[in-house]
């Protein structure tokens, strides 16, 4: 077939046929429209042919007419079908596509007419390809040695990021002339130099977050004299609470278990001559290394006590070592020169061996020969004391925002967290809002050491602060804020900051590790929750379990906080298997309950080192019979009554087990043991019984203790021999 034949065009722009009328356009409305009738339906009437019909288009022609839609017939639904899946318009080439395909092209001609030619260009393709993966595995290797960390992390934190025992990093800062611990902080300038030991680089996440406060700078004029800060360290029993008893008229000792300090005590002394100093007492025992150094960064003057009836122990070399580090002036106090045996002589030799001559022996450092029992040449010591503060011009600005750091935090069940701060500078007020580490809020109520209330708080005086909403860690630097909205944001990305680096800090168990353990074959890991009663203690008591671990157990501290043992901390140990130590805490009725549901081990102590023999000697597997104790009961003191010539008598109800007349007490005010001791008496009504059941009223007194208050919780314990078990 030719194909259609043209006749003629049709000018449609020049159709100018008149429009038609309104009769025809109303016929052609109500015409019949034409009815198709289709060939397939049966019986259906077919059209016939008349003169001037087109032929019937078949073939290719009918193929045609599908395709470019010439004729007058409908293309059918298998036709319509293939015209839909006609392709698609391709994606725009680009300038880069094209040069490729050039390149491509080439080579392969190339290929075809000089072997060679073709090979090099595949060769160098491929060698381009192995570039890339080099590259990018070195790129790989030099993130893997990238630490990035927050400003002040723990030396434990830093040997774990870097996989590298704790005992390696810090053999590392001592061969820098720095003496840390386990728990230390780190600045970023010392964090630097130890990951550059050990072939690592440090980044700084986030860093002017730590930052973000800036302090007033002060003019000459404003600067006035101010109290010195002076730290009380030395070895455990040579004296430095003693002398504080002394200097403040009154007895600490017989508040501390064993008669050793177990807290950091700030106390601020007016002498008689009017002048003002400021004490710090850090406890003497090894473990409180991380509480001694920070006595040692906040104070002006540190005085060293040593005994003369002994010698220069461990931890006064310690103590000295944390002074000098920190470039503070130190004065020798050689305590005990009135008892039998005192040589101060043989103490001053051993200070000239250690290159610290005193000025008796013709060297620049002051001491003086004491005895803090009886206050024999205290006050000549406290002269000395206000020489080197003279010397050291100490001044600070009472007219700002309030500064200092954070000696001490625990939570009170009556009035929430308190917190022992050091104002270092300015001045702080009830009402202002502070912001200490990732905690803030406004000061409710501030307290001196003996418990009065004080409206405001100079330079180098120490406070108990109400109303922060956590508890900071001891050492942590606090600030005045002007509101609380800056206040609130900078804690927000503490605690962000602090959570991302703890998560960073998570070292999870590896093939390596796996490997490691199957070889030595009986590895076994000691998962402890610490909970106390000041945060200092707790992080000295986690310091020194750390460093239990050995190649075959591990010593895992996976939660430490201060407080009584609540049934949060019971379910954290059944979930991971962990022991519970509780230092100078008691767990409540309810977790002690659920404790003995979970078979959940609770060991509870009151000295310190007790608790690290105990444990070591279980993980030797050395453990020999124990004095163990049993709860045999709890009872609540609902009102306590003096009685003239017996003291004071509680009226409580048993709550738990039952109280026996021949059983030990120990007396618990919201979650903390204050006083352990034996029952003075015990009654029903006017009548001595030996037992009072649960649910029961009775009666009691405690030999030797007369400051029952109602709220406080009576238990009762009996002590038995038996098998050790951890």
């Amino acid at each position: 077939m030719a194909g259609p034949t043209v006749v003629g065009k049709i000018d449609l722009q020049g159709d100018k046929r008149p429009p038609l009328s309104e009769a025809a356009l109303q016929q052609a409305r109500n015409k019949k429209k034409r009815k198709r009738i289709s060939k397939d339906i049966p019986g259906a009437q077919q059209r016939v042919p008349v003169a001037g019909d087109k032929p019937p288009v078949t073939g290719e022609r009918r193929k045609l007419v599908v395709t470019k839609n010439i004729g007058g017939q409908a293309p059918s639904a298998k036709d319509k079908a293939k015209l839909s899946k006609r392709p698609l318009l391709k994606k725009e080439v680009s300038e880069e596509d094209v040069q490729k395909q050039i390149k491509d092209t080439l080579a392969r001609l190339t290929t075809k007419g000089t072997k060679s030619k073709g090979s090099k260009y595949r060769k160098d393709k491929r060698q381009m390809v192995s570039d890339k993966a080099a590259a990018q595995l070195e790129r790989d290797e030099a993130d893997q040695n990238i630490l990035k960390v927050t400003e002040y992390v723990s030396v434990n934190e830093l040997a774990t990021m870097m996989d590298v025992s704790v005992t390696a990093v810090i053999s590392t800062c001592m061969s820098l002339g720095l003496f840390v611990s386990i728990n230390q902080r780190l600045d970023a300038e010392t964090m630097a130099i130890v990951a550059d030991e050990f072939g690592f680089k440090v980044e700084f996440v986030s860093a002017e977050i730590q930052v973000a406060i800036e302090e007033e700078p002060d003019t000459a004029e404003q600067l006035l004299p101010r109290a010195p800060v002076v730290a009380v360290m030395g070895h455990v029993d040579h004296g430095k609470t003693s002398l504080l008893d002394h200097i403040r008229s009154a007895n600490v000792i017989a508040g501390e278990a064993g008669g050793i300090t177990q807290h950091i005590g700030a106390y601020h002394v007016k002498l008689k001559n009017g002048r003002e100093i400021t004490f710090l007492d850090t406890p003497g025992h090894e473990a409180f290394t991380a509480m001694r150094a920070r006595g040692a960064q906040v104070t002006d003057i540190a005085i060293i006590i040593i005994a003369a009836d002994d010698a220069i122990m461990p931890q006064s070399i310690e103590a000295i070592n944390h002074a000098a580090a920190a470039a503070v002036p130190i004065v020798f106090a050689i305590n005990k020169v009135d008892k039998n045996g005192a040589n101060p002589e043989k103490i001053k030799e051993q200070l000239a061996g250690m290159n610290y001559l005193v000025e008796d022996w013709g060297g620049k450092y002051q001491s003086q020969e004491i005895s803090a029992k009886t206050g024999f040449n205290v006050d000549l010591l406290l002269e000395k004391l206000l020489l080197e503060a003279e010397m050291l011009e100490l001044k600070g600005n009472p007219n700002k925002r309030a500064t200092g750091t954070v000696i001490e935090s625990t939570l009170d069940k009556g009035r929430g967290y308190v917190c022992t701060v050091l104002v270092q500078n300015g001045t702080l007020r009830v009402g202002d809002v502070i912001l200490a580490g990732q905690y803030y809020g406004h000061v409710k109520a501030m307290f001196n050491e003996r418990n009065q209330r004080v409206d405001s708080a100079g330079p180098a005086e120490p406070v108990i602060v109400l109303g922060l909403d956590g508890a900071p860690q001891a050492g942590d630097k606090f600030n005045g804020m002007d509101n609380e909205r800056d206040a609130r944001n900078i804690a927000n990305k503490r605690e962000q900051l602090a959570r991302e680096q703890g998560l960073r800090t998570t070292k999870h168990i590896t093939l390596d590790e796996i490997g490691r353990r199957i070889a030595i074959g009986n590895f076994q890991e000691l998962n402890l929750i610490v909970k106390g009663d000041v945060d200092g203690s707790i992080e000295a008591l986690s310091d020194a379990l750390i460093k239990l671990s050995t190649q075959e157990i591990q010593v895992n501290v996976i939660h430490k906080a201060v407080g009584a043992i609540s049934e949060s901390d019971i379910m954290l140990a059944s979930a991971s298997n962990a022991i519970i130590v509780g230092f100078q805490v008691r767990p409540s009725v309810s977790a002690r309950k659920i404790a003995e549901k979970e078979q959940i081990d609770i060991r509870l102590y009151s000295i310190i080192y007790d608790a690290i023999n105990e444990i070591k000697a279980a993980m030797e597997g050395m453990l020999s019979p124990e004095i163990k104790e049993e709860i045999t009961g709890t009872a609540e003191v609902m009102e306590a009554f003096d009685i003239t010539k017996v003291g004071t008598i509680a009226g409580c109800i048993v709550r738990d087990g039952r109280i026996f007349r021949k059983d030990k007490v120990r007396v618990i005010r919201d979650g903390i043991v204050i006083y352990t001791g034996t029952l003075g008496s015990l009654k029903r009504f006017k009548d001595d019984v030996k037992e009072v059941n649960k649910g029961y009223e009775c009666g009691l007194n405690i030999d030797n203790y007369n400051n029952v208050k109602a709220g406080d919780f009576i238990e009762a314990f009996t002590l038995t021999e038996v098998a050790k078990t951890l």
